[in-house]
Formats: structure tokens, sequence, C-alpha cells
């Protein structure tokens, strides 16, 4: 066997390399500049996360004895090392692309960002009254003595460091900080002629700074940000409140060890040195940025109202032509199996199916997962309408969806107070699942509509993630949905599934075996081949299947959005394997499957990628598409996936990627485009055919 570091990719750097194919869009000149801004500022949120979880983890980690290596060979050290390394390089590439690039083409286009000395008069006195009436009566600086303990700053949060005068006779510095908090805003409008132009609230503060410390001597101040870890587990085989224990949690991610510190390339060595010293890091662990901190913060820039010719063509979602708008929701499901394509297809009917399950006297039950939800979902009041009417409602709520809780923990609390039954998950595992199942009394006995997805129960990043839903009332789909519940809710044993197939019982079993299947067709002289979508591939007994199947001749085409450990185009180990990544307006977060299976197609759709912690930690579905053109539409759906040459990136084995080029020889295609007009002419197609049918003129009752 090689060795391991020649099989696997390391998983921290592949998601950094996945996150500079973020950032690659920001220096797009085709892509709109705002929007390549709110690509700049989803690279630098995605790294405050990075932070938070992984490497606060590895830190964790660390300080254990005899830590392990990881697959692809790396220690914990070399990987915060390796990690340190690239992340400078990052950010140096975020800082250029934010000042050298989209700044620049954002104020030829009307938006400018101020610095004090570039304010006209009407502008002083506007930043002025600003900083007297608000800035100077919310803010308060804290004085930080030597011999007392630190302060606790909040995390994620700006912050100004000011160096003072010592007192006379002494010549060690003093030193206070501003926290500026969030309640002001950080971007302040200014007055102007033409366009937009505003000014950042560190900025005020730092021109200001002065007001807070009279009669002390301001020889320094710089903007500051700190990141906490906040990879804290929950044991919740040992909890008897895990309400109780998740907020505790979420109280102890204010009080984790710092694990970065930015800092605006201005501030001089002793703060620096100052701040590195109290808050316990390193020199690798120190970003010293040449630009505004917090890029993330400036998505509500991307935003900016009455720029619109600096964004993306709108695409809004259409009504599928499957659902008839006159119709019921169980009277179209009646008909056939439903599936929408996420956000081509319009979320809009799987929340219509909750609002009319809710005020439907026949319906008797309705049981639901939630996992993450919008803040004022019309899908949890619909679940408190239910319960209300004395509906039969079980919510299952995932309280441990990470950075979510609190809005999970107040759901729940609201959902308790209508009525439902609310189960807080499974010990020990997260309820990843997407499913709702909605048992309705109809003259010929009960029917149970099911709706399956890959995506959460949420309408608004329904219109921003690429997601599946389906929805049927098969009778099969509904005794599995019913036996899911089940298991979940009680203490019943798990019973074996007629359709469906569940994480952890075996779901990683399943995969494996339909690899394997197509490795032994392929050795028998069959076609076999193998395709599957997904946001992360980290598993590595699904990863040795795989290069099995490509050792034998498999073809396999893969489409992964972020993490992938596999290395792809290996020869003896995986030159039969294709990988690519697709970055785009919207963020890909469906997961489908497709196994030629000798001609007898198999298509499925999950919640699960194929990593340990959703296929032994989690409560994941893997469902199977059965009606022949829903298989087909997914089937070409995958294909186009791997026609895209605008915004895909081939992996490389050594883990970089490689954005492809349009072929002179044919159009440039880029398939959420190509998704979105084939939705659009269904949806047009289904208008003209309503329009070309012929209704005769009946006579009245009481014609003769």
């Amino acid at each position: 066997m090689a060795d391991t570091s020649s099989r696997y990719l390391n998983r921290e750097l592949s998601w950094l390399e996945f996150n500079q194919g973020v950032l690659d869009e920001a220096h797009d000149a085709t892509v709109p500049v705002l929007e390549r801004l709110k690509f700049l500022a989803i690279s630098a949120s995605n790294l405050d996360e990075f932070f938070m979880v992984r490497v606060g983890g590895l830190k964790l980690v660390e300080h254990q004895e005899n830590p392990p290596a990881d697959p692809a060979g790396m220690s914990v050290r070399e990987q915060l090392d390796a990690i340190a390394a690239r992340v400078h390089r990052m950010t140096g590439d975020q800082y250029r692309c934010f000042l050298e690039e989209i700044e620049p083409q954002l104020a030829q286009a009307g938006v400018r960002r101020l610095n004090a000395p570039d304010l006209n008069e009407r502008q002083k006195q506007v930043v002025d009254q600003f900083f007297n009436d608000e800035v100077a009566s919310v803010l308060t600086p804290m004085a930080i003595d030597p011999a007392s303990e630190f302060p606790l700053l909040p995390h994620q949060v700006l912050h100004m460091a000011v160096r003072l005068l010592p007192p006379e006779g002494e010549t060690k510095p003093r030193f206070a900080i501003i926290p500026l908090g969030r309640s002001l805003g950080r971007f302040v409008t200014l007055p102007s002629d033409r366009g937009y132009c505003y000014i950042l609230l560190e900025d005020i503060v730092a021109a200001e700074v002065e007001h807070f410390f009279p009669g002390e001597g301001v020889v320094h101040c710089a903007p500051f940000r700190i990141t906490r870890n906040a990879d804290i587990a929950v044991r919740d085989d040992l909890v008897h409140d895990l309400l109780q224990e998740i907020e505790e949690v979420l109280d102890e991610r204010k009080l984790g060890n710092c694990v970065r510190l930015e800092i605006a390339t201005s501030a001089d060595a002793e703060t620096v040195a100052f701040l590195r010293k109290t808050l316990g890091v390193d020199e690798g662990e120190t970003y010293a940025l040449a630009g505004p901190l917090d890029l993330a913060g400036f998505m509500r820039l991307s935003d900016l109202q009455g720029f619109d010719n600096l964004k993306y063509e709108p695409w809004p979602p259409r009504i599928s032509p499957d659902v008839d708008l006159g119709a019921g929701m169980f009277n179209v499901i009646a008909r056939r199996d439903i599936l929408l394509l996420h956000p081509y297809d319009s979320f809009e009917p799987v929340v219509r199916l909750l609002e009319e399950a809710a005020e439907d006297p026949d319906v008797l039950a309705i049981k639901q997962t939630l996992y993450r939800t919008s803040r004022n979902s019309p899908i949890v009041a619909a679940l408190e309408r239910a319960a209300e009417r004395g509906k039969y409602v079980t919510a299952v709520i995932e309280l441990r969806a990470r950075f979510d809780e609190a809005r999970n923990i107040e759901w729940a609390r609201n959902l308790e107070r209508a009525g439902v039954q609310v189960i807080y998950g499974v010990k020990g595992l997260k309820t990843h699942a997407k499913i709702c199942i909605i048992v309705r009394r109809e003259p010929y006995g009960i029917v149970r509509y099911v709706h399956f997805g890959t995506g959460n129960y949420n309408e608004i990043t329904a219109r921003l993630y690429s997601d599946v839903s389906l929805m049927t009332c098969n009778e099969e789909f509904g005794a599995d949905a019913i036996a899911f519940f089940n298991a979940i809710t009680g203490f019943s044993q798990p019973q074996r599934f007629r359709k469906i197939d569940a994480a952890p019982l075996g779901l990683r079993e399943r995969i494996i075996e339909m690899i394997d299947a197509e490795t032994d067709r392929q050795n028998h002289g069959q076609k076999a081949r193998i395709i599957a979508k997904l946001n992360s591939l980290v598993d590595p007994e699904i990863i040795e299947a795989l290069y099995r199947a490509s050792n034998a001749g498999v073809e396999i085409k893969l489409n992964v959005r972020g993490v992938c450990c596999l290395r792809p185009g290996v020869p003896k180990l995986s030159e039969h394997i294709s990988v690519v990544s697709i970055i785009d307006r919207f963020l890909e977060h469906s997961r489908i499957l497709y196994f030629h299976h000798g001609g007898d197609r198999r298509i499925f759709i999950s919640s699960a990628d194929w990593m340990p912690r959703n296929l032994d930690r989690r409560v994941e579905l893997l469902v199977p598409v059965e009606d022949h053109a829903l298989k087909e539409r997914l089937l070409q759906t995958l294909k186009a996936y791997f026609r895209d040459d605008v915004k895909s990136r081939r992996l490389l084995p050594d883990g970089r990627y490689k954005r492809l080029t349009p072929s002179a020889k044919r159009p440039p295609t880029r398939v959420q485009e190509v998704l979105y007009r084939r939705v659009c002419d269904a949806a047009l197609i289904a208008e003209q055919s309503q329009r070309t049918v012929f209704e005769p003129h009946q006579a009245p009752d009481n014609a003769h």
C-alpha cells in the first residue's frame, strides 16, 4: 500500500483551497462588482468559522497526550503551521482584491469609502454630530491595569487599542481598549451630491479618539479583532437537560481561548506586542491587515440599494409547472411525485404544503425535522397553528446546529407553548435529516404525504442554495417515514426500511455496497459508472471503495463543492476519477447520487455528505427517486454540472484547483444559468399550452 500521504489530501488544507475558489470569484472581472464584494465577504466569513471550529478544534487536540496524525499523515502541529502559512497568503490576497480591484471599481461607479481627511465641510458636520450624539454616549473605554486581570473581550467584534502617554516619571506605556460593539452600526452614510459615500465607525473613533481621554496624551490607536475557539462539544449522553447544556455551551464560547488576532498594519510594535502577550497568541496567529478589518461585515454593503447595475441579473424562482396553483398541494402530490430543484424551482410549494396542512380539517398529524430555520419562519408558524387547531404535531429540533443553537432554542420554546410535541433529537447524534410527513384522512383511508429534502426548511436560504425537494404520497415511502420518526423519537428498535436508508444505521455500508457493485460489474466486462454531487468527501472507507472502483476501470465523476480528501487522477490509484467544484452565485448544497447498476439506473437524493461525522454521528437519509421522468431530470442535471466550463474548477492530484476555460469549439456552459433557463423554458411551455386550450362556451341551464 502506498504511503497514506499519497492516498489522501489533508482536510483543512483542502477546505482552504475551496475558500480560495470563493475568493477567486471576487477577483473575477466578469462578475458584477457588488457581487464580487459579496464573494469577498463570504470568503472572510468562511475563514471566521474555520478558525472558530477547525483551528479551535486542532488547538484542543494539540494539548492532548500523543495526538494522532490525520489520514494524510500530518501531525496536529504540521497542520496548524500549514494552515497559518496558507491563511497568511490568503488574507494578503483578500486585501489586494479589496484595495486594488473592488474599491477602485466601486468608487468609479459612485460607491466611495472616505477617511476623515477626505471629508468636506458638510460631511465633517455630519460626522461631528454623529460622534457627539451617539458615539461618545454609547462607547466606553476600558483602562487596562497591568496588575489586574485582562478584561474579557467579545470575539468577532471590532475594538480600538489605544496607547497613552505614561505618567510623568514613568516609561512603561499605558493602554486602553474601546469596544465598538454592534449597536451603532459600522457603515455611516455621508451626504453626497453623487453616488453613495460612507465612513467606517472605526475611522470616526480613530479621528476623535482624544475626546475619550481628556487631559491624557494619546500616542497611538489601531483597530483589532479577536477570534475565539468555538469548538465546544456537548456530551449529551451524560446530560439530563440538553436545553440547559446547550445554553451553557453558548456561554462557554464567550470564554474560549483566542485562536487569531487581526490587527491593522498601522498598529505600532508596542501595541501589537501588548495585545499578543495579553491574549496569548504567537506570531503565526497574528494577522496584520492592510485595510478595514472584518471584511465579512461588507456583506451589508453588497446589498446596497439603487445600484442594481452592479449586481447580478435577477433570477427569481419559478413555480414548477408540475404544481397547479389552482389545486391544493394534496391534490397535486396525489397525481404524481413532485421534484423541485431549488432555487430555480420555487420553495413556495413546500411552504404551502405545511400551511395547507395546518388549516385542513382532514389532517390528523404533522411530523417534521428542523435543523436550521429562518428568523420569521412561516413553516414554524404553520406548525404552531396546526397544534393550536388540535392536530398532533411533532417537531424534532436539533439544538446543536452550530451557531444556530440560540435560534433553535427559541423556536423549541415557542413550539412547546403552542402545544407541539418537541423532541431534542437523538442522544449522541445530530438530527440532520430533512423530512416532513403529513397524515391525512381521505375517503379511501389514511394517506401519508412526505417531503424529503437535501436542504433546510428555510425559505430564505432556499433562494440562495441549490437543493432538491421530493414530495410523494407513495405508500412505501410513507411507511418508511413513520418508521423513521418512531425510531428517532421513541425507544423503538430501528426497523429495516422498504425504500430509504439512514445513518448511522448502515448508510455508509449501503453506499460502499453500491460502489462495489459497479466495481464488480466492471470486472465482469459490463458497463459501470458512478456520478455523485456532494458538499464534502472525507470518509476514508468510501474513498478506498472509490479507489478500488477506479482501479477496476469504473468511470467516476464527482462534483464536490468543498472539502475533498480523495486525490483524483493518480495513476494506479484514481486515474478514472475526476473531481470538479462549482462556485457561482448560488451555493451548491444538493447531494445527488447516480449508479449505472447494469442499466437499471439508481438515482438518490441525500441529506448526508460522505464524511465520518455524517455517517457515524448524525441522523441522515438516503432517498431513491423512482419516477422515470424525475430520474431523467436529475440525471440530466448531474451531467450538466460536468459540462460547466465557466464556473467549474478541476481538482488536481496535489490538492490545488485549476479553473476550466471555455472551449473555442462550443459556446461556454455555465451550469447554474443552464438550470435556470431550463426552468424558465418549462414554465413558458406550460403557460403557452394553457393558453392554446380551447374551452367551449356553455349555454346557461335555463336556455332553450
